[in-house]
Parts: structure tokens; C-alpha cells; sequence
């Protein structure tokens, strides 16, 4: 069990490995004995390039394994024609990285101390709950507006039965005193 942990830790994962696959040959299907094989092969890779560029750090008395290194391990290791696109992937991961460190670092540029952003936060919250509480103060006052209005038409059309019916009885009476 405890070497199957090591195996995976030291593996690239199943689901990266797969979707680079589909990515290179979308309309081939590998069948699952050779998606091993590519996984073992890469796994391998990683390591002979990995060990080649930690001796050349070591040779330089370095501690820290930079990109020169790997470029150098490329090229000692007979894979120099994979250089230039290794170099592209360099180039586009410190773009990245740059990316990264402008966008977290727009905060800390504001010149305004974290106690006072949150303070403000904490305005824009009081305000933002005051306004929803007056939207629905007025909607309430809205709705029961609407429900006298409701009522009094309720009544005025009350008024008009008992207006008609008693016009009605009257209109009855009258018609009584004819026969007398």
C-alpha cells in the first residue's frame, strides 16, 4: 500500500495525462494499456531530466535547480531539439507568473492600510443593507396602500348594493300605494 502511494505521488496524474492526449489526437482512441505506457514513459522523462539538472546545479555549486539547468540536462541528454518549445513554455509561464503577481499586488499598491479597505467594506455593507431595508419598507407600504385601496373599493361597491336595494324597496312601496 505504502509503495502504491509512492508510485502515485511520483506520477503525473491520470486525468492531465488524458486530456493532453485528447488534445493531441481528438479522434484516436488509446486503449488503456498504452495510456500506461505514455504515463510511465512521461514519469521517466520528468526524472531523467530532473536528475540530469540536478547534478549540473550541483556541479555550479547551486542550490536551487533553475531553467538554465533544464535546458542544459535538454541538451547533455540528446533532447536539444526540444529546446525552443521548452523555452516558449518558460517564456509563457513567467508571463503568467507576472500576470499573477501585478494582480495581487494592485491591492497592497492602493496605499490604503488593510484596517481602513475593510472599514470601508463594512460602509458599503451597512449602506447596501439600508438601502434593501428601504426598498422593502416602501414595497411593504406599496402593498398595503394597494390593500385599502382594495378595501375601499370593497366598500364603495357595498354603498352602491345597499344604495340600489334600497332604491329598490322604495320603488316597491310606491308601487303598493297604487293599489290602495
Amino acid at each position: 500500500m505504502a509503495d502504491r502511494v509512492e508510485d502515485d505521488e511520483l506520477n503525473i496524474p491520470r486525468a492531465a495525462l488524458n486530456k493532453m492526449i485528447k488534445e493531441l489526437v481528438p479522434n484516436v482512441r488509446i486503449a488503456n494499456e498504452a495510456r500506461e505506457l505514455i504515463l510511465n514513459c512521461c514519469t521517466e522523462f520528468i526524472h531523467l531530466v530532473s536528475s540530469e539538472a540536478n547534478e549540473i546545479c550541483g556541479k555550479q555549486t547551486k542550490k536551487t535547480i533553475s531553467p538554465e539547468h533544464v535546458l542544459a540536462a535538454l541538451d547533455n541528454l540528446g533532447f536539444g531539439d526540444y529546446r525552443e518549445e521548452a523555452q516558449a513554455v518558460l517564456k509563457e509561464a513567467k508571463a503568467v507568473a507576472a500576470k499573477k503577481r501585478r494582480a495581487s499586488t494592485k491591492l497592497e499598491n492602493l496605499g490604503i492600510p488593510e484596517e481602513e479597505l475593510l472599514r470601508q467594506q463594512q460602509e458599503l455593507f451597512a449602506k447596501a443593507r439600508m438601502e434593501q431595508a428601504q426598498i422593502e419598507q416602501n414595497e411593504w407600504l406599496r402593498m398595503q396602500e394597494a390593500a385599502q385601496q382594495q378595501q375601499l373599493l370593497v366598500q364603495q361597491q357595498q354603498l352602491q348594493q345597499q344604495q340600489h336595494a334600497m332604491n329598490n324597496n322604495n320603488n316597491n312601496d310606491d308601487d303598493d300605494d297604487d293599489y290602495n
